[in-house]
């Protein structure tokens, strides 16, 4: 007969498990996707924790006298996981700022479409890059490695253990608006070399052939050559997206460290 009784001390401990958990998947890319339902999430979340309670002792964990105390414990671990979560999703944002900047070089800046992901309005390049990387995550299996980081985390930083650190967090964010700037510039820079020299052309016709409406011709030679080349630089993607993944893993790195 099997038994499945209990102490609440054992209840407890599994509750802050679940609270960094669940924190983590719904903040973490692909598993945060509105297109994923809440009850899938929630689903997700409790057997992931069962299987990390089988795993990790409870007697690691920090003991609380009182409400107050448990309560502190638990913002501590739901804090810890909205980090660990965020830092993996703040590099998604990297594809938003190079599809922004190739739509004001093409000459789509002021066309926006609904990402079904985030619920929030987009560029067209931008959309065209997130469901890229999307595709290419699941193909790569990527968010196996999110799920490994995420139970590493609680061998990193025991249940309760968290000690956050304002200046590595600081200095983790400093770091990565760099790259975030670096990285936009390197996954948009056909396009935008392309555009540059098409600019170039056009000033030097505007130059012998006054009578030309440069201005008509321009906008559309634009939109036709950023989207050739967007075209044709489509198998560049998976490169682009080694780059975010190891900016991912980076800042994943960074964070738990500063929380350690």
């Amino acid at each position: 007969m099997i038994s499945l009784s209990f102490s609440i001390y054992d209840l407890e401990y599994f509750l802050l498990i679940l609270t960094r958990v669940s924190c983590f998947i719904f903040v973490c890319p692909f598993f945060s996707m509105t297109g994923t339902p809440r009850n899938v999430r929630v689903a997700l979340s409790v057997f992931i924790s069962l299987m990390l309670y089988q795993l990790l002792t409870p007697a690691q964990a920090v003991t609380a006298d009182s409400v107050v105390g448990y309560a502190v414990i638990v913002i501590k671990e739901a804090i810890a996981g909205l980090l660990v979560g965020l830092s993996a999703n703040m590099c998604l944002s990297i594809f938003n700022f190079a599809g922004h900047v190739a739509d004001m070089e093409v000459g789509l800046s002021m066309v926006q479409v609904l990402d079904p992901n985030t619920n929030q309005q987009s560029s067209i390049t931008g959309g065209i890059y997130n469901y890229a990387f999307t595709m290419i995550l699941i193909g790569s299996g990527m968010y196996r490695y999110l799920l490994g980081a995420l139970a590493d985390t609680f061998r990193l930083i025991p249940v309760g253990g968290a000690v956050f650190h304002g200046d590595l967090l600081l200095n983790a964010m400093v770091g990565f608006l760099s790259d975030y700037v670096l990285i936009g510039f390197r996954i948009i820079l056909p396009i935008f070399a392309a555009a540059l020299m098409l600019n170039a052309i056009l000033g030097i016709i505007a130059k012998v052939s006054p009578q030309m409406n440069m201005f008509a011709i321009g906008i559309q030679l634009k939109i036709i050559t950023g989207l050739g080349i967007l075209f044709l630089t489509v198998s560049l993607l998976p490169v682009a997206s080694d780059l975010i993944f190891a900016e991912m893993k980076k800042m994943m790195a960074a964070f738990v460290e500063a929380m350690m």
